[in-house]
């Protein structure tokens, strides 16, 4: 597939961006694997997370990410001060950087719930980012 220049950074159309529990088994089908918790997952060998990167500056800030505390009341407050929080952020260009490098990326985070945590914003975001810029 034939990348694509858009907003200085070279990006495949084909990347796969996807979304795992670091408590899940690695696979091959991940592709690259990128933690993206501020802390370390409990009970987790570097070994078993399997990761090919930790990036620590996309996860909210401590304030945001205690005031949150996986509390779904909160979600759509979260939502919004989270993107906020990543936007223009030289964590996110980062990150595109990467996509634009891997055909297949796994977001991989720690949270029980699954629904509601800063990984599933932080996707919705970076889709929302690759689809703006296909334009």
């Amino acid at each position: 597939m034939r990348p694509e220049r858009a907003g200085g950074l070279l990006m495949k159309k084909s990347t796969k961006l996807q979304m795992k529990r670091v408590y899940e088994e690695a696979t091959s089908e991940d592709g690259f694997r990128i933690l993206t918790e501020r802390l370390w997952p409990r009970g987790v060998t570097k070994e078993r997370a399997a990761l090919d990167l930790w990036m620590k500056g996309v996860a909210p800030g401590d304030d945001l990410r205690k005031w949150f505390g996986h509390d779904p009341d909160k979600w759509e407050e979260f939502q919004e001060k989270y993107r906020r929080e990543l936007f223009g952020s030289q964590e996110v260009e980062e990150l595109l950087e990467i996509l634009g490098k891997h055909e297949k990326v796994t977001l991989v985070y720690a949270s029980k719930d699954e629904e509601h945590n800063s990984t599933v914003v932080l996707l919705g975001l970076l889709k929302d980012l690759l689809d703006s810029k296909e334009e």
